[in-house]
């Protein structure tokens, strides 16, 4: 006999509306599954609207395995290979809604990421799935015949169960842990757990020498622990910020070295030896203000160049060895970051659940049958760019199919 026969009974129970939850959600219910999904929120998708400054950058045409990182860098290989960009976009395509690519693969709306959040509304819609918002989760048991989820609106039950709770990034949209302490509670190893993608802090007289240059952005590559990433960086009030340093921020702990490359693609040296004989006569500022910001140019002279008497000096009279301390500094700038900023601003959770006690292929649990973990909660990140949303589709379609 059934002890959960007097519960409303689903085929799979979804816990958290975000992309991978729904993505899981309409895959099992078109192949005919009865699904529930339980969030938390008052509504759907938050950090999906959020996302790329309201136009979700919902994919990366560019996506491999070597975009992602975690103790395992094999395990999202399986899933990425059976749901692709081209899946997605071909979704999008189907619902008539207009992208474009902005740059390196990274695709857009043209309009609003609520197109893409009702896209897979309409899906769930379709595929008879129920969703219920305002529905906080109390606990969650499981017996022989499956999980019996206990919610403020009810108990409900399932021989499927599925983790799509995103991590601790931006609380403010519903981060939180209630993902891991579940994972734990079913006896599953979670990774120690960090913000990234993140803006880093500086503190201290690093502070004082830039941050009065809030707003100042500029081309560079970032390098630490061995990986290096081409792109803007963004001075701010706190620190620095932008792209290039978010990419950055998923690779390093305070005290690590980090070190920024301000002319990227050039060799510097040669750059300005060129540059004394194209304008010999022009001050060494000036000069670097050609590539570079005017004030964080005269900044840098002043503060890492040592030249502070010499900033006005025309670049003609630096004799080579000169050139080569100001070439070493221009491509090799030391940047000591004390911090992040945090859960607060950071788009992803570094760690999670332990991916050696989770099938590859189906995403579920090694220890506990019909438990599947899918998207943020898993110790796989992504680049900035697109990336975590793809393994949000592909680790929801995944469980999708498996259920």
């Amino acid at each position: 006999m059934n002890p959960h026969h007097d519960l409303p009974a689903f085929d799979l129970i979804v816990l958290g509306a975000g992309a991978a939850g729904l993505m899981a959600a309409l895959t099992a219910g078109q192949r005919g599954r009865r699904v529930l999904v339980l969030e938390r929120a008052n509504k759907p998708g938050k950090k999906i609207l959020m996302s790329g400054g309201g136009r979700c950058n919902f994919t990366n045409t560019g996506t491999t395995p070597a975009n992602y990182t975690g103790a395992n860098p094999h395990f999202c290989k399986s899933a990425l290979a059976r749901y692709t960009p081209q899946h997605f976009i071909e979704l999008v395509e189907r619902h008539g809604i207009a992208y474009h690519e902005k740059e390196l693969g990274q695709l857009f709306c043209d309009d609003s990421s609520k197109q893409i959040l009702q896209m897979l509304l309409d899906e769930c819609e379709w595929a008879d799935v129920v969703l219920r918002t305002h529905c906080d989760t109390v606990r969650v048991e499981h017996d022989g015949h499956g999980f019996v989820v206990h919610t403020n609106q009810g108990r409900f039950s399932a021989p499927k169960l599925l983790v799509a709770s995103g991590g601790l990034s931006i609380p403010s949209l519903g981060g939180s842990g209630f993902g891991y302490e579940l994972a734990k509670q079913f006896g599953h190893t979670v990774l120690p757990l960090c913000a990234g993608l993140v803006p880093l802090t500086l503190s201290g007289k690093h502070l004082e020498r830039l941050h009065d240059l809030s707003g100042l952005s500029f081309n560079v590559e970032a390098r630490c622990n061995g990986k290096s990433f081409r792109n803007f960086a963004l001075l701010t009030h706190r620190g620095i910020s932008g792209p290039a340093i978010l990419q950055i921020s998923s690779y390093w702990q305070p005290g690590d070295d980090l070190r920024l490359d301000l002319l990227p693609g050039t060799n510097a040296l040669d750059w300005l030896r060129e540059q004394q004989k194209a304008r010999p006569n022009n001050e060494l500022k000036n000069v670097l203000s050609a590539v570079l910001p005017s004030r964080f140019a005269q900044r840098l002279c002043e503060v890492w160049l040592h030249a502070s008497d010499q900033a006005a000096k025309p670049i003609k009279q630096f004799n080579e060895p000169q050139l080569r301390g100001i070439a070493e500094t221009l491509a090799d700038f030391p940047l000591v970051a004390s911090g992040s900023e945090g859960y607060r601003t950071a788009e992803v959770t570094l760690g999670g659940v332990d991916t050696n006690e989770i099938s590859s292929s189906t995403l579920e649990s090694n220890k506990v049958a019909g438990l599947h973990f899918a998207g943020e909660v898993l110790d796989v990140t992504g680049w900035l760019g697109g990336y975590n949303f793809q393994w949000a589709w592909a680790s929801g379609h995944a469980v999708g199919m498996a259920a």
